[in-house]
């Protein structure tokens, strides 16, 4: 029996880059999910959304009701214009959305960019909301990529993905391992625009500086670190618990970003390490590293020195593997949802039970 779905995947990230598009094609064959990519795009937000998005957290409730409107609408145009520039007729949308509020532990988490809009604007039917049924199993919703990594990238130990934030999966006797490890990009763009820029090309800022050793202890000192998975990271943790360190630090910004360059390494090595204490692995360990940070050279060396004496080789992919990972595993688990498969893992999130998430908005106008 082969399965076929045709899909494009949108993920916005935390760390307000823009708007990932992938348009994949899955074919399940004896038992195996293969899938191929047809076009892939990254559409920046200007000014005016990165700050309309970044503000968010601290808008009233109007002005949160008419972005998750208005971001619903500006997606859904975006993906009409992206199939009509690459020629490609997908039978879905699936949507991640943009992250606002992400916790959990009281029951709750919000990704924006409402359904409805976006179903009318892109004129595909549309699956969004991927998170919320594995919180009301008492989940974390989060990560969502594993079953991902599980199906169609089997051929790495490690799936690393540093995004906003970087977080880890990999195969356990229990079920998938995965979690959020600590902040990224979310905090070195943050860092960036500082001095004007969006991000740190290459990670030549961080090079040029030098790490501040008090400074790295009270990162690495952090409560988060110590708590064992199942757990997930939001960028409201970010503000109430990084931010302060660095605003109180008299440091220049290059000696900040080499400071938190060299933090994420050690959380990164440190992950690996106890999920080598938990899971006998055999063979050659290979880690795959994808988002954006994957592009930060500087941050992928201060990585290779950590785990290399954990016996950890690091893998960078092609470009677009890199950049789209996420959005071509939001595609796939936008194919599971119209299979009515698990497409959520609790393993994973700590939830009652595997579930498949996601609202599907079909568009009733055609």
């Amino acid at each position: 029996m082969i399965n076929t779905y045709t899909l494009i995947g949108a993920m916005s990230g935390t760390s307000l880059d823009g708007l990932d598009l992938a348009c994949c094609h899955f074919r399940l064959l004896e038992g195996k999910w293969e899938y191929s990519v047809l076009a892939s795009e990254t559409i920046p937000y200007d000014e005016h959304w990165q700050q309309r998005l970044a503000d968010l957290m601290q808008a009233d409730a109007i002005t949160f009701i008419k972005t998750d409107r208005e971001l619903g609408k500006w997606m859904g145009e975006q993906v009409r214009i992206f199939m009509d520039q690459h020629q490609v007729q997908p039978q879905a949308l699936a949507s991640h959305g943009h992250t606002v509020f992400h916790k959990p532990e009281e029951g709750y988490t919000v990704q924006i960019g409402h359904g409805f809009n976006l179903m009318l604007a892109s004129g595909l039917p549309v699956i969004n909301d991927f998170r919320s049924l594995d919180v009301a199993l008492g989940g974390h919703g989060a990560p969502l990529v594993p079953i991902g990594d599980e199906l169609l990238f089997s051929d790495f130990t490690y799936c690393l993905n540093l995004g906003g934030i970087a977080n880890i999966s990999a195969p356990g006797s229990s079920g998938r391992i995965a979690y959020d490890i600590c902040p990224a990009n979310g905090v070195l763009n943050y860092l960036s625009r500082k001095l004007g820029k969006p991000y740190d090309e290459d990670g030549r800022l961080a090079e040029s500086g030098s790490t501040i050793e008090a400074l790295l202890q009270q990162l690495n000192k952090l409560a988060y670190y110590s708590q064992k998975p199942p757990k997930s990271l939001g960028y409201e943790w970010v503000q109430e618990h990084v931010l302060p360190l660095l605003a109180a630090s008299k440091a220049s910004v290059p000696d900040l970003l080499a400071t938190f360059c060299e933090h994420i390494a050690v959380q990164i090595a440190q992950s690996i390490k106890l999920l080598q204490l938990k899971e006998a692995l055999d063979g050659q360990k290979r880690l795959l590293v994808t988002g954006g940070g994957a592009f930060n050279h500087h941050l992928i060396r201060l990585i290779q020195h950590h785990v290399a004496p954990l016996g950890v080789e690091v893998v960078i992919p092609d470009k677009q593997t890199i950049g789209f990972k996420e959005a071509i595993i939001f595609a796939f688990l936008g194919a599971l949802r119209l299979m009515g498969e698990p497409n959520c893992l609790s393993s994973v999130t700590g939830a009652a039970a595997d579930n498949c998430g996601g609202v599907i908005y079909d568009n009733i106008l055609q």
